[in-house]
């Protein structure tokens, strides 16, 4: 059996082979985009059918689907944790979603990096029924590598 971390590894390799795309992954199991590169980087848990799907689609087998329904140990990153808790929060969120925005990032814009120096954040609070909302967008311009 494979372990999550070696079924996002053979993702990587079949969607070069296949020529799948993440979004037609996420459009095949029916989930969204950004979700659906987590589950397959091996940070979320994904139902049976879910699993059955993209191992068919990206040419996997039996060992893959059943990796993708794995419980993860969410986190990519190996670095200090900081401990204030609002920066901890963004950490979680770069641990859980920093594989996913990489790979995002490459699929459409090609090898490159989203500037940190060409850059705009906006922090906002919505107002939502169910609880304030925080809204972060963070607006790079995209580098592009040059070799």
């Amino acid at each position: 059996m494979l372990t999550k971390q070696e079924a996002a590894d053979a993702v990587r390799q079949a969607k070069v082979k296949t020529g799948v795309t993440w979004a037609q992954l996420a459009e095949a199991v029916g989930k969204p985009l950004a979700w659906t590169t987590a589950a397959l980087l091996g940070q979320h848990p994904m139902g049976k059918d879910e699993a059955a799907t993209a191992a068919a689609l990206l040419e996997l087998g039996d060992d893959a689907a059943l990796a993708f329904q794995l419980q993860p140990t969410r986190g990519a990153l190996d670095a200090a944790v900081p401990v204030d808790p609002t920066i901890y929060r963004l950490y979680e969120v770069v641990q859980v979603y920093g594989p996913t925005i990489k790979e995002l990032i490459h699929e459409q814009c090609g090898d490159g990096i989203m500037s940190a120096i060409n850059f705009r954040l906006d922090v906002r609070r919505v107002p939502d029924p169910a609880g304030d909302r925080v809204v972060i967008t963070l607006d790079g311009k995209y580098l592009p590598y040059q070799w």
